[in-house]
């Protein structure tokens, strides 16, 4: 396979296999690092690795052309052939060294229910090696972690917590490595699902799917999601209902109060006699934001504030260093 020097500018390239020839369009290096990104998410591999492969052949082979619903009537061997094809021929070098195939092949068997069908489209020779050349010094988790690959194999998901929403993605990791127990280190994985109902549609799924343990993080007013759930909880899951209102207000005040103070640079009084009366600190925060004339409250934001904050074990809660403490209990799973 000839070597392909640029990413950016590429004409038809004419690529015979066998007794086949195949037109391709190469993929650009953008689209090179898109692809590869959308392939290592901690999506159901059929899904991602499918949707991935299909629209490469689509966009990217222009003789045979398949439309995407002659592409359902293909075996996956078949579909990953073509895809891997293309893939590697936008790199420009053919791949001899699939270890870090391997490792991630070994990595989703291990976390995912696979059937001889998805084995086949993770059993590749995409050249994982030369892509991760082109990769820049700051890229998402999954990408992070393909890099780890090339050298190491011991970063893999081993669990997954699953809540409702951003604040707790964000600070979760906070909170826990203050407590003194690392989630990259121990492959604890932390989805936002956008709501309580979102979060039993993931669970039911992750349930069919995974082998792993599944930590549930729910708030206090979810009892008929709890309900829904208990039924479908594996042996070493583990489900949490929040003790009273939602994450938020298992921020201690201070902490609170100190992020509050560091938003505002300290120029505006915190009423804190209102913070410790407050029902609801969500509720709280809105009116404060909407008071001072700041911008619209946002729980993301302000969890990137508190997340500044955080400096010692003073500033974690009770509940959720039980919640930490749940999550660092080591689960015997089989496999």
């Amino acid at each position: 396979m000839e070597k392909v020097a640029k990413y950016t500018k590429f004409t038809l390239t004419n690529v015979t296999i066998g007794k086949n020839i195949l037109k391709i369009k190469p993929l650009t290096k953008e689209q090179l690092i898109i692809s590869i990104d959308r392939l290592t998410r901690f999506k159901e591999p059929e899904i991602k690795y499918l949707r991935v492969f299909k629209d490469i052949i689509t966009n990217n082979l222009i003789e045979p052309k398949y439309k995407k619903s002659e592409l359902d009537t293909l075996d996956y061997e078949e579909i990953k052939n073509l895809a891997v094809e293309i893939i590697n021929y936008s790199v420009g070098v053919s791949n001899n060294d699939i270890i870090i195939n391997q490792r991630l092949f070994d990595y989703e068997n291990s976390v995912f229910k696979l059937n001889e069908n998805v084995q086949k489209l993770l059993k590749n020779k995409i050249n994982y090696k030369e892509i991760i050349k082109l990769l820049p010094d700051d890229v998402p988790m999954n990408l992070k972690f393909l890099k780890s690959l090339a050298e190491k194999n011991d970063t893999w998901v081993k669990k997954v917590i699953l809540c409702e929403g951003i604040t707790e993605e964000i600070l979760l990791p906070v909170f826990a490595k203050i407590c003194g127990y690392n989630f990259a280190e121990h492959g604890i994985y932390v989805i936002s699902a956008g709501g309580k109902n979102q979060v039993v549609k993931y669970f039911y799924n992750f349930a069919e799917c995974l082998k792993i343990p599944i930590y549930v993080l729910l708030d206090n007013d979810a009892d008929e999601n709890l309900s829904e759930i208990l039924p479908r909880l594996r042996e070493f899951d583990k489900i949490h209902l929040l003790k009273s209102g939602e994450f938020e207000d298992l921020l201690l005040d201070t902490l609170i109060i100190k992020t509050l103070n560091y938003a505002v640079e300290n120029i505006s009084l915190i009423p804190v006699e209102d913070l410790k009366n407050a029902h609801s600190k969500v509720e709280f925060l809105e009116e404060f934001f909407r008071h001072r004339g700041m911008h619209e409250f946002k729980k993301a934001e302000f969890a990137r504030l508190v997340k500044e904050n955080i400096k010692d074990i003073n500033d974690v809660s009770q509940e959720i260093q039980e919640i930490i403490r749940e999550i660092s209990v080591s689960e015997n799973v089989i496999l």
